[in-house]
């Protein structure tokens, strides 16, 4: 769409090499690590939940490095990190600035007067902002009060396509070796992720005691793939109340998820909060249906209730308990399910995302979307 000219300025010390590999693969030269960010902190909690605390990076560099792009149009990720920097590019050479923005009114319900009165002024100097979806517009308009005529939507995408022929590549018969040395009996309900509080693994473990407690016929397995500093904490949780069939399966390097997706009848996500759970289209782009919180951002867009699956309240453990007894004791239906999954996911592919990043910044730079 441009050219070959798009540079990315990234900084070197946050990414991980596997992406910065990426990046590099993608653009050459036009990829632009720079090393040696500086975070000065204040007050950041220590149960992963957003804006406990406040963080300012310091990097050498970087508005040397955005002068010698010598860009049309800036993009930059939220409303802070490296947003100032643009925005001081702005005012010194009219530069216009598209800003990448994922919260949610739910995810920043503690963001405060402080946060929410500097985003606010940020808001006013931006051309154009590209949200995940429309949770994330509503924060932008009613919050923030940016003009909806600014915003596009359809940031954020997964491997879709990739994910999809990996996890076709694999076998009847070697997902049923897997299943087998996992001891995992169908339907496999299987989360993704990090082993973190927000996360809500603790409130997914509550459902399961209540789903297995109420029927003796409960059936299928609880497959957690994923690491973090819950582990120990939720493990024991599940040997205390003798939770049937739950399943750590511990870090799992992105190359090889979606072998772990093959296995799982249905996907999980009881998050707390999120701004736009990846795991969820990728677990779509493989056929999966999904039972998704209410709390993750990107549920409008992705999960319709009883097409592709449910929606539920990870606060309250009955109600995801009443959907764990729906799909096992109807398991003919979970495989349409996935695929309107499937069909439904099409539309948020690597390629959407692109074309609502070129239309911000057409927007942005005056001319029509």
């Amino acid at each position: 769409m441009l050219g070959g000219s798009l540079t990315v300025l990234f900084s070197a010390s946050r990414m991980l090499p596997s992406v910065t590999a990426l990046i590099t693969e993608a653009l050459g030269a036009r990829a632009v690590g720079l090393s040696g960010e500086r975070q000065l902190r204040f007050g950041s909690g220590s149960n992963h939940f957003a804006n406990q605390g406040y963080s300012f990076p310091f990097q050498r560099g970087l508005k040397k490095a955005i002068r010698r792009a010598d860009p049309d149009v800036i993009i930059s990720e939220g409303l802070f990190q490296w947003t100032p920097a643009a925005l001081w590019y702005k005012k010194k050479h009219g530069t216009p600035v598209v800003v990448s923005y994922e919260c949610t009114t739910h995810t920043e319900r503690r963001a405060g007067p402080i946060r929410t009165g500097y985003r606010r002024w940020v808001a006013r100097h931006l051309d154009a902002v590209c949200c995940n979806g429309l949770l994330s517009m509503e924060y932008c308009t009613e919050v923030l009060r940016i003009d909806p005529a600014r915003i596009l939507t359809g940031a954020m995408a997964a491997d879709s396509e990739g994910l999809a022929g990996r996890c076709e590549a694999v076998s009847a018969q070697g997902m049923a070796k897997q299943r087998q040395v996992l001891g995992l009996t169908r339907p496999v309900f299987g989360y993704v992720g990090r082993l973190v509080k927000p996360k809500g693994v603790r409130e997914l473990l509550a459902a399961w005691k209540v789903f297995t407690e109420r029927s003796a016929a409960a059936l299928g397995s609880l497959l957690l793939v994923g690491d973090g500093p819950e582990r120990q904490a939720l493990e024991a949780i599940a040997r205390q109340n003798s939770l049937p069939r739950v399943v750590f399966a511990g870090a799992v390097d992105y190359s090889a998820v979606a072998q772990y997706y093959a296995l799982f009848d249905v996907l999980v996500m009881p998050t707390l909060e999120d701004n736009w759970s990846l795991v969820v289209p990728e677990a779509m782009a493989c056929s999966k249906p999904v039972l998704c919180s209410r709390f993750n951002g990107c549920w409008p867009e992705l999960v319709k209730d009883g097409v592709n699956g449910w929606t539920f309240d990870p606060r309250d453990p009955h109600e995801l308990a009443r959907l764990f007894e729906t799909c096992s004791s109807q398991p003919n239906l979970l495989p349409a399910l996935g695929r309107a999954s499937r069909e439904i996911v099409e539309d948020f592919s690597p390629e959407h995302a692109a074309e609502a990043f070129h239309k911000a910044c057409l927007l942005a730079l005056g001319q029509n979307t």
